[in-house]
Protein backbone atom coordinates (compact mmCIF):
# COMPACT_ATOMS: atom_id res chain seq x y z
CA UNK A 1 0.00 0.00 0.00
CA UNK A 2 1.07 3.15 -0.64
CA UNK A 3 1.42 6.34 1.05
CA UNK A 4 -2.35 8.29 0.99
CA UNK A 5 0.13 11.36 1.46
CA UNK A 6 1.54 12.79 -1.55
CA UNK A 7 5.36 12.99 -1.81
CA UNK A 8 4.32 16.99 -1.59
CA UNK A 9 2.04 16.83 1.60
CA UNK A 10 3.94 15.14 3.18
CA UNK A 11 7.51 17.47 3.06
CA UNK A 12 4.73 20.21 3.96
CA UNK A 13 3.49 17.91 6.46
CA UNK A 14 7.20 17.68 7.95
CA UNK A 15 7.73 20.96 7.83
CA UNK A 16 4.73 22.44 10.23
CA UNK A 17 6.21 20.04 12.29
CA UNK A 18 9.00 21.97 12.47
CA UNK A 19 7.31 24.97 15.01
CA UNK A 20 7.20 22.56 17.99
CA UNK A 21 7.48 23.69 21.70
CA UNK A 22 10.64 22.44 23.49
CA UNK A 23 11.44 21.34 27.20
CA UNK A 24 14.09 19.40 28.84
CA UNK A 25 14.42 16.42 31.86
CA UNK A 26 15.97 12.93 32.59
CA UNK A 27 18.19 9.74 31.44
CA UNK A 28 18.13 7.70 28.23
CA UNK A 29 15.48 5.51 27.46
CA UNK A 30 16.36 2.52 25.54
CA UNK A 31 15.07 2.07 22.04
CA UNK A 32 12.40 -0.55 21.45
CA UNK A 33 12.75 -1.39 17.53
CA UNK A 34 8.81 -1.67 16.67
CA UNK A 35 7.63 -5.62 16.50
CA UNK A 36 6.01 -6.43 12.80
CA UNK A 37 2.39 -6.54 13.18
CA UNK A 38 0.02 -9.03 11.21
CA UNK A 39 -2.43 -6.63 10.68
CA UNK A 40 -2.32 -3.62 8.76
CA UNK A 41 -1.09 -0.24 10.40
CA UNK A 42 -2.46 3.42 10.18
CA UNK A 43 0.06 5.91 10.07
CA UNK A 44 -1.27 9.46 9.78
CA UNK A 45 0.74 12.34 7.55
CA UNK A 46 2.10 13.68 10.86
CA UNK A 47 3.29 10.14 11.15
CA UNK A 48 4.90 9.51 8.09
CA UNK A 49 6.23 13.01 8.40
CA UNK A 50 8.21 12.56 11.62
CA UNK A 51 9.51 9.37 10.64
CA UNK A 52 11.05 10.59 7.43
CA UNK A 53 12.60 14.02 9.05
CA UNK A 54 14.47 12.32 12.09
CA UNK A 55 15.97 9.56 9.91
CA UNK A 56 17.36 11.94 7.65
CA UNK A 57 18.29 14.16 10.73
CA UNK A 58 19.93 11.46 12.32
CA UNK A 59 21.48 9.94 9.36
CA UNK A 60 22.88 13.31 9.30
CA UNK A 61 23.97 13.55 12.61
CA UNK A 62 26.39 10.14 12.73
CA UNK A 63 29.35 11.21 10.48
CA UNK A 64 29.66 14.60 12.44
CA UNK A 65 30.13 12.19 15.64
CA UNK A 66 32.08 9.83 14.24
CA UNK A 67 34.81 12.38 14.14
CA UNK A 68 34.65 12.91 18.11
CA UNK A 69 37.69 9.98 18.91
CA UNK A 70 40.14 11.22 16.99
CA UNK A 71 39.25 15.54 16.61
CA UNK A 72 37.65 15.41 20.16
CA UNK A 73 39.68 16.88 23.23
CA UNK A 74 37.53 16.60 26.28
CA UNK A 75 37.31 13.04 27.10
CA UNK A 76 33.59 13.47 29.08
CA UNK A 77 32.68 15.09 25.77
CA UNK A 78 33.75 12.04 23.72
CA UNK A 79 31.99 9.83 26.23
CA UNK A 80 28.47 11.97 25.92
CA UNK A 81 28.95 12.02 21.79
CA UNK A 82 29.74 8.44 21.99
CA UNK A 83 26.21 7.60 23.81
CA UNK A 84 24.37 9.97 21.78
CA UNK A 85 25.49 8.16 18.94
CA UNK A 86 24.61 5.01 20.03
CA UNK A 87 21.18 5.81 21.58
CA UNK A 88 21.08 7.08 17.92
CA UNK A 89 21.72 3.62 15.72
CA UNK A 90 19.73 2.08 17.65
CA UNK A 91 16.31 4.63 17.11
CA UNK A 92 17.31 4.38 13.38
CA UNK A 93 16.29 0.96 13.64
CA UNK A 94 13.14 1.44 15.32
CA UNK A 95 12.59 4.09 12.55
CA UNK A 96 13.19 2.18 9.90
CA UNK A 97 11.17 -0.24 11.01
CA UNK A 98 8.14 2.15 11.01
CA UNK A 99 9.30 3.38 7.97
CA UNK A 100 9.13 -0.35 6.54
CA UNK A 101 6.05 -1.02 7.97
CA UNK A 102 4.38 2.93 6.78
CA UNK A 103 5.67 1.63 3.08
CA UNK A 104 7.13 5.15 2.65
CA UNK A 105 9.17 5.54 -0.70
CA UNK A 106 13.42 4.23 -0.67
CA UNK A 107 13.83 7.64 -1.86
CA UNK A 108 13.59 9.90 1.59
CA UNK A 109 12.51 13.85 -0.06
CA UNK A 110 14.13 15.25 3.40
CA UNK A 111 17.28 14.19 3.60
CA UNK A 112 20.33 16.82 3.15
CA UNK A 113 17.08 19.09 3.55
CA UNK A 114 18.11 22.51 4.80
CA UNK A 115 16.40 23.21 8.36
CA UNK A 116 17.05 23.98 11.89
CA UNK A 117 19.12 21.34 13.36
CA UNK A 118 19.62 19.08 10.15
CA UNK A 119 23.77 18.42 9.98
CA UNK A 120 24.92 19.30 6.64
CA UNK A 121 27.89 18.19 4.45
CA UNK A 122 29.37 21.44 4.76
CA UNK A 123 29.59 21.13 8.74
CA UNK A 124 30.97 17.93 8.54
CA UNK A 125 33.57 19.17 6.74
CA UNK A 126 34.14 21.92 8.82
CA UNK A 127 34.51 19.81 12.01
CA UNK A 128 36.86 17.08 9.82
CA UNK A 129 39.21 20.31 9.85
CA UNK A 130 39.18 20.50 13.09
CA UNK A 131 40.74 19.62 16.12
CA UNK A 132 40.91 19.78 20.11
CA UNK A 133 38.35 22.37 22.01
CA UNK A 134 37.34 24.16 18.82
CA UNK A 135 36.06 20.77 17.69
CA UNK A 136 34.15 19.94 20.89
CA UNK A 137 32.73 23.46 20.64
CA UNK A 138 31.67 22.71 17.31
CA UNK A 139 30.05 19.44 18.13
CA UNK A 140 28.38 20.85 21.04
CA UNK A 141 26.65 23.50 19.09
CA UNK A 142 25.44 21.57 16.05
CA UNK A 143 24.37 18.86 18.87
CA UNK A 144 22.35 21.00 21.04
CA UNK A 145 20.67 22.60 17.40
CA UNK A 146 20.03 18.66 16.26
CA UNK A 147 18.52 17.89 20.07
CA UNK A 148 16.18 20.90 19.92
CA UNK A 149 14.70 20.34 16.87
CA UNK A 150 14.33 16.71 17.49
CA UNK A 151 12.42 17.61 21.00
CA UNK A 152 10.50 20.42 18.54
CA UNK A 153 9.50 17.32 16.07
CA UNK A 154 9.07 14.41 18.75
CA UNK A 155 6.36 17.15 21.01
CA UNK A 156 4.67 17.60 17.30
CA UNK A 157 4.21 13.86 16.74
CA UNK A 158 3.04 13.24 20.41
CA UNK A 159 0.66 15.95 19.49
CA UNK A 160 -0.92 14.93 16.16
CA UNK A 161 0.62 11.41 15.40
CA UNK A 162 -1.82 9.08 15.46
CA UNK A 163 -0.25 5.69 15.48
CA UNK A 164 0.72 4.21 18.03
CA UNK A 165 4.07 2.31 17.69
CA UNK A 166 5.50 5.79 16.36
CA UNK A 167 3.60 7.93 18.84
CA UNK A 168 5.84 5.45 21.27
CA UNK A 169 9.12 6.05 19.72
CA UNK A 170 8.65 9.39 20.02
CA UNK A 171 8.09 8.98 23.32
CA UNK A 172 11.07 8.27 23.58
CA UNK A 173 13.23 9.79 21.30
CA UNK A 174 11.91 13.03 23.42
CA UNK A 175 13.20 12.06 27.02
CA UNK A 176 16.58 10.48 24.95
CA UNK A 177 16.98 14.46 23.35
CA UNK A 178 15.83 16.10 26.99
CA UNK A 179 18.29 14.33 28.51
CA UNK A 180 20.99 14.66 26.33
CA UNK A 181 20.39 18.77 26.04
CA UNK A 182 20.73 18.66 30.00
CA UNK A 183 23.97 16.71 30.13
CA UNK A 184 25.37 19.27 27.38
CA UNK A 185 24.46 22.76 29.17
CA UNK A 186 26.95 20.88 31.49
CA UNK A 187 29.52 22.42 28.97
CA UNK A 188 28.19 25.27 27.85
Amino acid sequence: MLSPFPRTARFLLGAAMVTGLCACDSAPTPITPPPVTASPVSFGGTDLAWVELTIAMDEELLPLLALAPANGADARLKELFAQVSAVHERELAGLRGLHDQARLPAENPHKGMPMPGMVSPEQVTEAAATRGPAFDTLVVRHLTAHLEQGVKLAESERGSGVEPQTRALAEQVLKNRRTFLTELRKFA
